[in-house]
């Protein structure tokens, strides 16, 4: 069972590791975005760590609700009310539980997506962040390390595709052979959840 400190753990995780990767995301949002994608994220995740570190929500979906308003708070562009609603959307899913099992975080982690799906419009295909997590939380009844390598496979594969949704749908065709930064950041907070579970 997973409880409030795995998920104190999950966001920390990501916190260092968008701290780390800042610029390789920024450098992928040039080309077709604002070039400000992983200097946004830095500054929210890191918003995330330090209000957990004040607060100790004693759940796992407080936990992610917490972190989920932060990012919305502090994070400016389109990336803030996406990653925000999806960690409301998915906290709010898990309910008041002191302890979740894997299948219940998957569930949620669906309705959270779901959520940011409705709030982007955007589907598997359109080149963002979804068609990372869309694989990710499909594998992740699998398990954790297979959520991650489902979400890097997810994120490779919009190197090729023509954006559909989001700044870089306005390239139309000058979008194809990039990868897309928002499905790169998506793969990491999947591969820090796989951190925090020890895979």
């Amino acid at each position: 069972m997973l409880d409030a400190d795995f998920f104190r753990r999950w966001m920390t995780a990501t916190a260092a590791s968008v701290d780390r990767e800042a610029e390789r995301l920024t450098a992928l949002d040039s080309p077709i975005g604002d070039a400000d994608h992983g200097s946004n994220l830095q500054r929210g995740f890191t918003a995330v760590a330090a209000s957990l570190e004040k607060e100790v929500p004693d759940t796992p979906g407080a936990v992610l609700t917490l972190a989920g308003r932060r990012l919305i708070s502090t994070v400016g562009g389109a990336s803030g009310p996406l990653y925000g609603t999806l960690l409301r959307r998915t906290g709010k899913a898990l309910g008041d539980a002191g302890e979740v099992s894997e299948e219940e975080l998957a569930e949620a982690l669906r309705a959270g997506v779901e959520a940011v799906m409705t709030l982007g419009g955007a589907a598997p295909g359109d080149k963002t962040m979804i068609d990372t997590l869309v694989p990710a939380v499909d594998a992740l009844g699998t398990g954790f390390a297979a959520a991650r390598t489902a979400a890097e496979q997810g994120a490779l594969a919009t190197t090729p595709l023509q954006a559909r949704k989001g700044r870089a749908s306005y390239l139309g065709e000058r979008s194809i052979g990039h990868q897309d930064p928002g499905a790169t950041s998506a793969a990491l907070l999947i591969a820090a959840l796989a951190e925090a579970a020890g895979e």
